[in-house]
């Protein structure tokens, strides 16, 4: 249903999509239950062997001899442990965290849980605000949204009427009113929070070694027990005797030790991994690490820490260093609503003596530049240099092209005489590029050499700009960050394909294509 005015839903339509089950009500549980994670660690083939070995002893009258049994407790123990403190962890894992949204219904606004949006529903956001259900924007101010949790695109995303708007993402400027379109277990972020939750079982080497031998002793071991206790009742003289040597022999036919020695290992392991504030879904998630031939990496979060770092300034035709960095300094420290990239420039600038605003309008990634006007410096524009720097103005075009392939964040700074409210114009000259970095976590350059030494694969997939992530990718260590595609590309199984096979860096890479 599409709205046509902003009255939002009437209180029937509502309850009418409520019965329907169109609400945002959490999705179902995807891991096991207790019961199924019981079964799997108890009901198995090496637990199978000693359990009748166990019932055979206890029938011999020996309940003394049948002390293997504790293999077959602490081996199971371990592993429900486990498996139950995982799946617990699991189900705090969520995307969203707003409580309480605003939403139009029969034409007023009002306060209602997240978990009480309905299908259609008319919600209003604005700057802080996390999307909490997927919808299309009816009405925007402005509107901004970071999508960075979901997608690793870093930038802001200018949304305009009709844009989809996904659950998970903030609003980063401005306000709007979205319709809700997905709810529930149908929404993006949901659907993520379900797959990482989904119980799926470790295809684990050791696991499937141990089953087989204990799959051939489950055939060998009845007719060479029957054997050993028909030949045992000829020199004893009680059966239970007898009974009681068969089953010592099939004990020590049963690895049990190497079975419970592996469920150990895989504690140590998962303990170790635990400190590193990890979490293992169950114990041959151990393995399954240590088997890991390609490492594939995000760049937004996880090789960078998400901030933006001052890189180096460029001075433009005649003008010098030293003025062109004032005239950054000055903008810089002017701004009354800095974004990140002013309050990273502003880190490594004092503000200079003189200069007095008299009118400022802040950054607008529709618009992409923001500006200051000062006393008697004239007016200071800074942005996108394809949108600052005018056409006629081919030297300093080349010069920002020349840097954006670098892969480094370019912005033009450029100065007029004009008011703010006049714009930018062909009049505007440019004074200096302005270079910015991604900034490199501390420690990715160490982690990932060690990742590089152990043989293993690194692969950097990412939503930004192909020679940014490359660049990034070259800072932070990762062998071959040279060799980059752009994703937009790939449009088919084959050259997908041959990409993975030669390139690194995959850059403008969709939140589907990170998925599949």
């Amino acid at each position: 249903m599409k709205q046509t005015a902003l009255d939002g839903l009437t209180e029937e339509e509502v309850r009418e999509r409520s019965a329907d089950g169109r609400v945002n009500h959490d999705p179902e549980t995807t891991s096991r239950s207790t019961w199924q994670i019981v079964y799997a660690n108890v009901f198995n083939p090496v637990n199978a062997i000693m359990l009748a070995l166990f019932v055979l002893i206890l029938i011999a009258g020996f309940p003394a001899d049948g002390l293997f049994v504790g293999v077959v407790i602490g081996n199971s123990v371990i592993g429900v442990s486990q498996e139950v403190y995982a799946r617990r962890e699991l189900q705090k894992l969520q995307l969203l965290n707003s409580p309480n949204v605003r939403v139009i219904r029969n034409g007023e606004e009002r306060d209602i849980e997240a978990q009480s949006i309905v299908l259609d529903d008319l919600l209003l956001i604005g700057a802080g605000d996390q999307i909490v259900v997927d919808g299309e924007v009816i009405k925007t101010l402005g509107l901004e949204i970071d999508e960075s949790l979901l997608t690793g695109e870093s930038d802001p995303i200018s949304k305009s009427i009709g844009d989809e708007v996904l659950s998970g993402s903030f609003v980063n400027a401005g306000s709007g009113i979205f319709q809700a379109t997905r709810v529930g277990g149908d929404s993006y972020a949901n659907a993520l929070a379900m797959e990482a939750k989904r119980f799926s079982l470790v295809d684990s080497e050791l696991r499937k070694g141990i089953n087989s031998i204990l799959r051939v002793l489950m055939f060998l071991i009845p007719p060479a027990g029957a054997l050993l206790l028909f030949s045992l009742l000829d020199v004893e003289d009680q059966w239970q005797n007898a009974l009681q040597g068969s089953v010592a022999a099939a004990v020590a036919m049963v690895p049990d030790g190497l079975v419970l020695l592996t469920s150990l290992s895989f504690v140590a392991g998962v303990i170790t991994i635990a400190r590193k504030q990890a979490l293992a879904k169950e114990l041959a998630t151990v393995e399954l690490l240590a088997r890991v031939d390609t490492l594939c990496l995000d760049k937004t979060g996880t090789i960078t820490t998400g901030d933006i770092s001052y890189g180096d300034l460029v001075p433009i035709g005649p003008n010098t260093f030293e003025y062109a960095f004032e005239c950054l300094s000055a903008v810089a420290h002017s701004d009354p609503d800095p974004n990140p990239t002013m309050r990273a420039i502003a880190e490594v600038t004092e503000k200079p003596a003189g200069w007095i605003a008299i009118d400022s309008e802040p950054f607008n990634s529709a618009r992409k530049w923001s500006a200051v006007q000062f006393e008697h410096h004239g007016t200071f524009f800074i942005g996108a240099p394809d949108i600052l720097i005018d056409a006629t103005k081919g030297e300093a075009k080349s010069q920002a092209q020349a840097q954006a392939e670098t892969g480094r964040r370019v912005l033009a700074l450029c100065q007029g005489s004009q008011a703010i409210s006049d714009g930018h114009s062909e009049s505007t000259e440019p004074v200096a590029l302005v270079l910015l970095d991604d900034t490199v976590r501390s420690d990715a350059p160490e982690i990932l050499k060690f990742f590089s030494d152990q043989g293993v694969s690194l692969k950097v997939i990412s939503g930004d700009n192909t020679a940014t992530v490359s660049t990034v990718a070259s800072r932070a260590g990762v062998p071959n960050a040279d060799q980059s595609v752009d994703a937009r590309t790939l449009d088919d199984e084959e050259k997908l394909s041959q990409a993975i096979k030669e390139s690194t860096v995959f850059g403008r890479v969709t939140p589907h294509q990170k998925r599949s």
